[in-house]
């Protein structure tokens, strides 16, 4: 019985050629488009389970403004402590330090970017497995080192790494015990080597309880409460940072952090590690879905209006003596087929996209063709779609009466053509707000990109300062560049624009009763003009006045308002760093404020001091042959630091950067917004397909009663655009709802202009019109007597 259903399934499809292909292209689009999804929220969605393995393990957090978000750096001595203080609850903790250091093999160096220094219990706790080498030993020497199984290859080929010698910084020699399995993407840890974090251990900066300079994990007992444990930490902070927090004004708070949520957290400015967003997750789904049910719309709607050419067919098999519930599950048997194929076909078109796909996410994925959930997951959607987009037409279909079908006067209906309508509202709200969407998306991102910062950003480099060559003889490497003619200024700091500004207390003339917050920046007295920044009131740091260095400091507008200062009343008051100085500074000039930060917050106040903390160079090179310059600037760095690569970014490249995640929407809001209005058309064109051919003679009769072409082409046109028009004006509001929500994550943002919906609408309207406006021309244009030739 099964194989004469798939024969008589297969002979439908076959013979309806045109809407099994707009089928299969719609459900194939929209199959390929939820596989894309569900492999991409599978690898979200098992983040850092692989390695925790059930373990009650949790990552400490450091809290010390209330109006924001913890930070995840502790110092040094915080893990032996917690482990002293809570002996029976607190069974293990980890330290990782993050750290960029130059490799070097056989003469050949390697800048390595993801260096974890951490306690030799690294690879007990977390379950990171190792291809070779103990995990409970390959950490215990001091001079010992694990390479990723990548790595190991990038130094030794196809040859055994085990027990080789890698040198470290030019002087350590680590020999390698271990060869980790490459990190997946989803895990917010993600290393290259790891290294015994011993050798600091008895450095005097890793046991200063103030610093920010480790990640600490700790493992709890099982039946611990953690609760109860964050209950006695304000107790714990105490004890160990009692001095330290009367002597800033700061607050501390600590907070544990279970190792499950860490990925999808809501990540600080301060947390250099990997993290998901569950809003991609969500858009992604939802769009998936979307597209889905578009194409399952399709095959509702292609199904439906084919009804009356089927109709003998039924009838006949009725009156040979088949029942109702046998045609409906035939009919449903050819909507799994057709799903069936859609998702064979999806396969195909998903493994030639996924270099594609990769890209986009920004790391590889790959479709796991041995895990069971692909194959779970194909089932699923082949059971779901063909039941949802074959048991409409399968209810129609089998409920025809049989006299009327043979008889050929089978209709189906006021009730059947007000079902298409509806299914093609559905369809086009869904294209209308994909579309409003990527307008306002594009829109807000071009905004961003050409928004005035306050700074200068072209023609300046980002050399960052990751090695005790160049760190060490900084000042020699801003005398050669300045030197230069074609280099126009050079200025070193903490943090570049759009980079992480640290934010400490400060002590304010006239406000005794409460410490003040703001953000720093530490730089030397080039960093106004290097920027590009405009002073509003007093001066600018000056070689002239000497005491600048330990003396002075700039405000930005926005710190001298939240002082209750307008920028001339600022000059003149004095500020200490509760952190850095032991002694106050005078405010010597105000800048005009500027976006250091993502356009997503607010300007924030901002104290620049130069104080000692350099961590990037910034160097403005002249208008001109931008690769000669580039050379310039590397020739300067190699004569001070040869045996490192010489690296460097763009400050304008901050851009992409920042609003990496909201570029990645863009394109993929754009890509399948223009799927789904593809999908759709292919539907209307469909039920113009059908119009036209039902109302053939009527055209036919027209045309020679006098119509004109015109005349024909709206009077076909009007019946299919009505309810597109009416989709349009249902997914507006919904349209602006969402955006405007989405818009919220921006401190600065475009107007939702009228403009934006009617721009959508009017798309909507036009590629609408076209595809039924091709088919009712097609029709229009054909030769009546041959309409009329039967009559």
């Amino acid at each position: 019985m099964l194989k004469n259903y798939l024969k008589i399934a297969w002979r439908n499809l076959v013979k309806s050629k045109v809407f099994s292909l707009i089928n299969i292209f719609g459900l194939t689009t929209g199959i390929t488009v939820c596989m894309m999804i569900f492999l991409f929220i599978m690898n979200e969605f098992s983040f850092d389970d692989f390695h925790v393995n059930g373990k009650n393990i949790y990552r400490v957090m450091r809290k010390f403004d209330e109006a924001k978000p913890p930070v995840p750096y502790l110092s040094g001595p915080y893990a032996p402590a917690l482990l002293n203080d809570f002996p029976g609850e607190i069974q293990q903790a980890v330290r990782i330090m993050i750290s960029n250091d130059l490799s070097t093999y056989n003469n050949r160096s390697f800048n390595e970017k993801k260096v974890y220094l951490a306690d030799s219990n690294f690879f007990t706790l977390f379950s990171f497995p190792l291809l070779k080498g103990n995990p409970a030993t390959a950490l215990k020497e001091v001079n010992s080192v694990v390479l990723t199984e990548t790595t190991a290859k990038k130094y030794f080929g196809a040859g055994d790494p085990m027990g080789k010698i890698v040198q470290m910084d030019k002087g350590r020699q680590l020999k390698v015990t271990g060869i980790a399995k490459d990190v997946p993407p989803n895990s917010h840890l993600d290393f290259d080597l790891v290294t015994p974090l011993s050798y600091y251990a008895a450095m005097p900066f890793f046991m200063v309880w103030i610093n920010n300079d480790n990640f600490t994990y700790v493992l709890l007992n099982q039946h611990t409460d953690k609760a109860n444990i964050e209950k006695r930490f304000p107790a714990f902070m105490q004890k160990y940072l009692r001095e330290t927090m009367e002597k800033t004004g700061n607050k501390f708070t600590l907070s544990l952090t279970p190792l499950k949520d860490i990925y999808f957290e809501n990540a600080s400015a301060f947390d250099n590690v990997r993290h998901g967003d569950k809003k991609v997750v969500y858009v992604f789904l939802s769009i998936a879905a979307l597209i889905l049910l578009i194409a399952c719309i399709n095959f509702m709607n292609l199904s439906t209006i084919r009804a009356a050419e089927r109709g003998k067919e039924v009838g006949l098999r009725k009156v040979m003596g088949a029942l109702r519930n046998t045609l409906a599950v035939q009919f449903l048997g050819e909507s799994i087929l057709l799903t069936i194929i859609s998702c064979l076909l999806s396969v195909g078109v998903l493994q030639g996209l996924m270099p594609w796909y990769s890209d986009l996410l920004g790391y590889k994925l790959a479709v796991p063709y041995t895990s069971w959930y692909l194959y779970a997951f194909l089932g699923g959607t082949i059971l779901i779609v063909g039941l949802l987009a074959g048991s409409y037409p399968a209810l129609i279909l089998s409920g025809f009466s049989p006299i009327m079908a043979l008889k050929g006067k089978l209709a189906l209906g006021k009730g059947g053509s007000l079902f298409r309508q509806v299914l093609v509202v559905v369809q086009f709200s869904i294209s209308v707000f994909l579309i409003t969407g990527t307008i306002i998306i594009n829109k807000q991102m071009s905004f961003v990109k050409n928004s005035q910062l306050g700074y200068t950003q072209e023609q300046a480099l980002i050399v960052p300062l990751d090695n005790n060559d160049i760190y060490d003889h900084l000042n020699q490497l801003k005398q050669d560049l300045q030197s230069n003619t074609n280099i126009l200024s050079v200025s070193a700091m903490s943090g570049e624009p759009g980079g992480f500004f640290d934010e400490h207390t400060f002590e304010v003339e006239g406000q005794n009763e409460h410490v003040w917050k703001a953000r720093t920046e530490f730089a030397d007295f080039e960093f106004v003009k290097t920027l590009g920044l405009k002073i509003i009131a007093g001066r600018d740091f000056s070689a002239q006045y000497p005491t600048d260095t330990t003396s002075a400091v700039l405000l930005n507008r926005m710190a001298a308002a939240g002082l209750g200062f307008t920028p001339q009343q600022a000059i003149g008051k004095w500020i200490r760093n509760t952190v850095r100085d032991s002694a106050r500074r005078r405010v010597v000039g105000v800048v005009e404020n500027f976006n250091y930060v993502s356009l997503k917050e607010n300007i924030e106040p901002l104290v620049i001091s130069p104080s000692l903390d350099r961590r990037v160079v910034l160097v403005r090179l002249r208008a001109g042959s931008l690769p000669g310059n580039i050379e310039l600037v590397k020739k300067a760095y190699h004569k001070i630091a040869p045996a490192y690569p010489f690296e460097y970014t763009f400050l304008d490249q901050k851009f992409d950067e920042l609003y990496r995640k909201d570029l990645r929407q863009q394109t993929i809001l754009s890509i399948f917004s223009g799927l789904a209005i593809i999908i759709a058309c292919l539907g209307l064109f469909g039920l113009a397909s059908f119009t036209a051919a039902k109302r053939t003679k009527e055209i036919g009769v027209r045309k020679v009663l006098g119509s004109s072409v015109q005349g024909i082409i709206l009077l076909l046109s009007n019946e299919l655009l009505k309810p597109v028009l009416l989709a349009t004006l249902l997914a507006i509001p919904v349209a602006y709802t969402v955006m405007h929500n989405w818009l919220q994550n921006f401190a600065y943002r475009t107007p939702m202009s009228w403009w934006i919906f009617l721009l959508a609408a009017l798309i909507t309207v036009a590629i609408a019109l076209t595809t039924v406006g091709f088919k009712a021309l097609k029709s229009a244009l054909a030769n009546p007597t041959k309409s009329l030739r039967n009559e």
